[in-house]
């Protein structure tokens, strides 16, 4: 197994898609990353991840199972088509992966937790709205991007 060095490195964009499943494609990497002992400060199965849980029906653990038993992301992929309880129609995936990509964070704790994390990042961003926003320039200013 090939896992990438979450402390050198971020995983995958969660906009990436595999099988039309946004999320899944970061997934992996942490998954891998937590099995070879390179995770950093990333964690596996956190609130992001349990969309992806959700929407599949796929146990965590289950996953990292079948991650440890190798293969890309492709045969992951295959088993995550043939295994989960709650199985999705082309177009679901794709209604699934566009709402996640717009999902913004609810409760007024969240989003003030959020506000926060903009003004840590850079407070003069006005175009950062979702999840998928503060993850990818957290990624980014993590590793050594100017927000």
């Amino acid at each position: 197994m090939k896992a990438p060095d979450l402390t050198q490195a971020p995983p995958r964009s969660p906009r990436v898609r595999l099988g039309g499943y946004t999320i899944l494609p970061r997934l992996l990497d942490k998954a891998r990353a937590s099995i070879a002992g390179t995770l950093g400060e990333y964690r596996y199965g956190n609130p992001t991840d349990w969309h992806f849980y959700r929407f599949t029906g796929i146990d965590p653990d289950a996953l990292l199972e079948r991650v440890k038993a190798g293969g890309g992301d492709w045969a992951i992929l295959q088993w995550v088509q043939e295994t989960a309880p709650h199985k999705r129609s082309p177009f679901e995936i794709a209604q699934w992966a566009a709402w996640t990509e717009t999902f913004a964070y609810h409760g007024v704790e969240r989003r003030d937790w959020f506000t926060a994390e903009i003004r840590r990042l850079n407070p003069e961003r006005d175009d950062i709205a979702t999840v998928f926003d503060r993850l990818d320039l957290d990624d980014y200013v993590a590793f050594g991007g100017e927000a």
